[in-house]
């Protein structure tokens, strides 16, 4: 399977990625940039974009991205850094970039923008290699 193949196999079975009305816009090896609306029920009671909703949507990119070589891997450590709130309307768009990796973990630098291309949130994810392959899961 291709890369793009991978993902859109990981796609079809993420309930919670279709929820987010998520969009597989480029996908290479290790590589993935993905987009998504943000929906009223995305809004929390700032009237702003979830934190959770933001969180999950890098998530999903790391996922995307770390998985897409066919190889099953899984979050280790996650950390995001809030730039800019988003509202409701807004298109984010998340870029995944390996950045490191060794026989087992991985490095994934996450760069949240919307529709200006301002930057919402930047997000470095950690991901282990289970030694199987995504389809055998």
């Amino acid at each position: 399977m291709t890369p793009k193949q991978v993902a859109e196999y990981m796609l079809g079975q993420d309930h919670f990625s279709q929820w987010m009305d998520i969009r597989l816009i480029e996908v290479k090896e290790n590589y993935c940039l993905i987009e998504m609306p943000v929906k009223k029920e995305m809004i929390n009671g700032l009237k702003t974009v979830h934190g959770g909703v933001t969180f999950a949507f890098a998530d999903s990119a790391l996922a995307f991205s770390s998985n897409n070589s066919g190889d099953a891997a899984v979050a280790l450590n996650c950390v995001i850094n809030f730039t800019k709130a988003g509202k409701e309307g807004d298109v984010f768009r998340a870029e995944s970039i390996l950045e490191n990796e060794t026989r087992k973990t991985a490095v994934y630098d996450i760069k949240i923008t919307n529709q200006n291309e301002e930057l919402v949130a930047k997000f470095v994810g950690t991901v282990y290699r289970l030694g199987k392959k995504v389809t055998e899961l």
